[in-house]
Formats: structure tokens, C-alpha cells, sequence
């Protein structure tokens, strides 16, 4: 029955018999009867309430401390709810996907009043999913607030499932994770100290490899400071550059600058130019101004005065001509400084405003723009590639350097050639690490302490102390990158949840998060 906006569902239980839920035992012994209201999914955007009229059975087991029990409906209910169990797995899963206020604003949508506290209190009652030990671990850090407190997630590399969240970033919570979890033969994680030791001392057995992204950010870290050092040589040799002289311009050359005389270019021009050419090869073939404006969708009076105008020209000269302008007196000086280099309006309307000019602003400007398209100035220098460019261009594959940038790089590297070894490097390890040769790692080193280049010695030094995470990083084709994803994924759950993403709930919602997506 259909109760204003509520629709209300009357029900009855039809069992005989039920078992009791603390010691299992069947009875059909009848107690009592009342009426459970539940919560059900809404039916047309409205509301729905079941009213299902049930039995409290006793129970036949002396010994048991549940003397009476209510008799549960597959499917429908379970103890102490108060609403369906459909509409709680609903609930359920929002509350993992949304958290509270985003959940909650959805559900009222769905026609279902629940606050956001319901909804968090509805994650933590979940059971944790079921842990299990991953052959490929990857691990790293996530902030749970950054600069100060920092946890570790763990993640399944064959299947890209999180397995844990650990509150702190510590040598000793790892330690103990790994080995309450033995059974892991690779970890993946970056070069920190912590979780390379805390690797050893768990899992003792199991393969270390670095990640390749990380290191190649710190070759890219060792490139920088090298061309820092060589910043100098970056520049161009300084080329003679021939003095402009600051002649005012002559009164033949600005005829094109006048609105006196037609425009040549621009938009409007082409345009009418355009119209005024079909509407003359229309009337030559004797089609009337009628089926002319149809034809080409134009007014009858503009096709009228593109009719009775023999030229565009006409059209283009505009109703100035034999005008006078309040910027004329002007006009010579805005030519000398035109010629001196000056050609920034709103800096020569206040040179004009000093001199007494009244007029507005807009004038100088059209007047600019007309000088500016009649004279062009030569464009101006290039500019110094900065440290961050050419860094950039000796990290980056060559097939992604457009033309000038590689030009520019290839003078750079002629005239400094520390920077031509270290970019000899670059693309010998870049080599090394796309085609899986972590096995000639200790060539390139010898290589690379063979030149006086200190910031690229600093860098495998670096390598060296973690020589063999690095070499399998290097040749084994796991990464991590599942893990980085999932540390971004962090930090979105942490935005949508605001102040209420405590360690426990986060953690609930990344593991359940994860389980209910795959």
C-alpha cells in the first residue's frame, strides 16, 4: 500500500521452525510475535518500508544463554537490523566508494535517509578482507599528514591488489609484517634504507629490486647539477647585431596606416572582398538581388551595396575620409618612437597623456595596430635555454625533440664537451635500462669514474650501495608502479573523507575499496 510518499510493504514470516543463532539448535516452540519495520531500496524514487510480522521462537537447549530468539528471513533480514539486507549491502558499498558525506548526499537521491556518521560506522563493522602473503611485495610510504606522520602500504605486484596498511614507516613494523607473512621472494620498493633493511631482516631470502623510475629521477637529479656547473656555456656566442637608426618614418609609408585608404587585410576585408566577388558573378549570369541574398544568405541591402559598388575598395574606404583625428598632431611623434623600438600602446598613450593628448586610449591602439601590421618589427631575441631545458633535452628520448631544441642541444654539446659525455651517458644507461641489461651495470660505472664528471660519481656511488636492488631493478620487468598508483589513490580518499581519515578507517577503505573495484 502506498502511504503518501511512502510505500509500506505488509509481509509474514511463514517458517516453522528456526535455529537458534548462539547454539544452533532447531525449535518450534512459538514465544511471542511482534512487527519488524524495515528499510527496503526505494520503488519509483519513493521510500519503501517492510512491515513483516515474525515470531520469537524458544530455544530447546537448557544450557544456552539465549533463552528466545526471533526467527530471521533469508535474503531479507538479520539480527538487530533495521533494514533489508539488500539495501545494507547497498549502503555498504557506498559508504566504501563515497565515505560518509558524498554517500550520504547520494543516498538521499536514491531516496534513502542516512546520515554520514551511519555510513562510517557501517565501514568499520565490515570485516577485513582476507589477508594472504604475495610472492611479489611492493612497498613504500604514503602521508597520512604530510611533513610529519607517514604509514606504508603494501601491494600485491602480480595482481596490483593492496594487501596492508601499516601505521608508521618504521625499520621494526616491517620487519615484524614480513615476518608474521614469510613466503615472499621479491620486494619491490625504492632505494630507502629503511625499508632495505627492514627487507633483510624479514624476508631474508627474497629478491630486492629498485625501482627503475626512481632511478633515473636521480640520474636526471646527478644530469642537473652537472649542466649547473656548465651553466655558462649555455649561452650563445654574442653576435654583432646591427644598430637601428631612429629616422621618423616617411608620410608615403604610412599611407596604409590612414583610415583614409582601404584595408588590404584582416578578416572584414577578406570577407567583403569575398561577397563582393560572388554577388558580381551572380549578377553577370543575370540572377536578381532576391535570389542573391537567398543564395547566399546576405541581406537585401548588403547585397544592394555590394551590387551598386564597382570595386571592394569602396566598400573598405569608410566614412573617415577628409576627417580630421584628435591623435593627428600626434602622429609624428608616435612615428619617431615607432622607429626607436617603442611599440607598446598602453606605454605610448602615457607618453601622449604627458604632451597633452585628451583622447582615449583605444585610439592609440587602433592606430598601433595599423602601424604594427604596415611595419612589423623583426622579432625579437632568442631566448637562453636555462639549465631545466637542457637538462631536460639530454634526459629525453631524441625522437621527442622538436627540431630547434635539437639544434640547440647539439651547439650546447659542441661547446662543452663534459656536458657531450654526461648526454653520452644518459643515453648509454637509458640503453641499458629499456632492454633489460642490468648485467652490464658495472661497465657503464667504470665508464662513467673514467671521466672527471663529479655529480654523475656521486650518483653511482649512490647505486653502489645498493648495487644489487639496483641491478635486478635493471633487469627484472617488475616495477613500481602499482604501488605509486595506489599512493595516489591514498591521497583521494584522504581529500574526500576531510578530517575523519583515521588510520583505521583509511585503512578499511583502501583494502575494501580495492576488493570491491577488481
Amino acid at each position: 500500500m502506498a502511504d503518501g510518499e511512502l510505500v509500506v510493504v505488509r509481509a509474514r514470516a511463514s517458517a516453522r521452525r528456526a535455529g537458534c543463532p548462539v547454539c544452533g539448535t532447531v525449535s518450534s516452540r512459538v514465544h511471542s510475535r511482534y512487527v519488524r519495520r524495515l528499510a527496503d531500496s526505494a520503488v519509483g524514487g519513493r521510500p519503501v518500508v517492510i512491515e513483516l510480522a515474525v515470531r520469537r521462537f524458544r530455544c530447546r537447549e537448557r544450557a544456552c544463554p539465549q533463552a528466545t530468539f526471533a526467527e530471521q528471513v533469508d535474503g531479507l533480514t538479520f539480527r538487530h537490523g533495521r533494514r533489508s539486507a539488500g539495501l545494507q549491502k547497498v549502503l555498504e558499498r557506498l559508504a566504501v566508494m563515497l565515505a560518509g558525506r558524498a554517500g550520504s548526499r547520494l543516498a538521499y537521491t536514491l531516496a534513502v535517509r542516512v546520515s554520514r556518521s551511519t555510513l562510517l560506522r557501517l565501514i568499520r563493522r565490515l570485516p577485513d578482507p582476507q589477508a594472504h602473503t604475495p610472492r611479489v611485495l611492493g612497498i613504500d610510504e604514503f602521508a597520512l599528514r604530510k611533513g610529519h606522520n607517514y604509514g606504508t602500504i603494501l601491494i600485491d605486484i602480480e595482481t596490483h591488489q593492496p594487501v596492508d596498511l601499516l601505521p608508521d614507516r618504521a625499520r621494526s613494523t616491517v620487519t615484524q609484517w614480513l615476518v608474521d607473512h614469510p613466503g615472499v621472494e621479491v620486494i619491490c620498493r625504492d632505494r630507502s634504507v629503511a625499508y632495505a633493511e627492514a627487507g633483510r631482516l624479514g624476508a631474508p631470502d627474497a629478491i630486492h629490486v629498485a625501482d627503475r623510475w626512481h632511478i633515473w629521477r636521480n640520474l636526471v637529479e646527478a644530469v642537473e647539477k652537472t649542466v649547473i656547473q656548465h651553466r655558462v656555456l649555455l649561452r650563445e656566442p654574442e653576435q654583432i647585431a646591427p644598430v637601428r637608426t631612429a629616422a621618423p618614418l616617411d608620410a608615403m609609408e604610412l599611407e596604409l596606416c590612414y583610415p583614409g585608404g582601404p584595408r588590404q587585410s584582416g578578416r572584414l576585408s577578406d570577407r567583403v572582398r569575398e561577397q563582393h566577388a560572388a554577388v558580381h558573378a551572380l549578377l553577370d549570369e543575370g540572377v536578381g538581388l532576391r535570389p542573391i541574398a537567398r543564395r547566399l544568405g546576405l541581406a537585401r541591402n548588403t547585397v544592394r551595396r555590394l551590387a551598386h559598388a564597382a570595386t571592394a575598395d569602396e566598400l573598405l574606404v569608410g566614412q573617415w575620409t577628409g576627417r580630421t583625428s584628435i591623435l593627428d598632431p600626434y602622429k609624428p611623434y608616435l612615428h619617431q618612437r615607432w622607429a626607436e623600438g617603442s611599440t607598446v600602446a598602453r606605454h605610448l598613450f602615457e607618453e601622449l597623456r604627458e604632451r597633452g593628448y585628451a583622447g582615449g586610449e583605444s585610439v592609440v591602439k587602433k592606430y598601433v595596430h595599423r602601424l604594427r601590421e604596415a611595419f612589423p618589427h623583426e622579432d625579437p631575441p632568442r631566448r637562453n635555454p636555462s639549465v631545466r631545458d637542457v637538462t631536460s633535452w639530454i634526459t629525453r628520448h631524441p625522437d621527442r625533440l622538436d627540431d630547434d631544441q635539437a639544434r640547440q642541444l647539439k651547439e650546447i654539446l659542441t661547446r662543452c664537451p663534459a656536458l657531450d659525455r654526461a648526454a653520452e651517458h644518459v643515453r648509454d644507461f637509458a640503453e641499458l635500462m629499456n632492454n633489460r641489461q642490468g648485467r652490464h651495470l658495472d661497465q657503464w660505472i667504470d665508464r662513467v669514474h673514467a671521466d672527471d664528471l663529479p655529480a654523475l660519481h656521486t650518483f653511482v656511488n649512490g647505486l653502489g650501495q645498493d648495487l644489487d636492488a639496483v641491478v635486478a631493478g635493471l633487469s627484472l620487468r617488475y616495477s613500481s608502479g602499482a604501488v605509486e598508483g595506489h599512493n595516489n589513490k591514498i591521497k583521494m580518499l584522504k581529500r574526500q573523507m576531510f578530517g575523519r581519515a583515521n588510520f583505521d578507517l583509511l585503512r578499511k577503505r583502501v583494502l575494501l575499496a580495492a576488493r570491491g573495484s577488481s
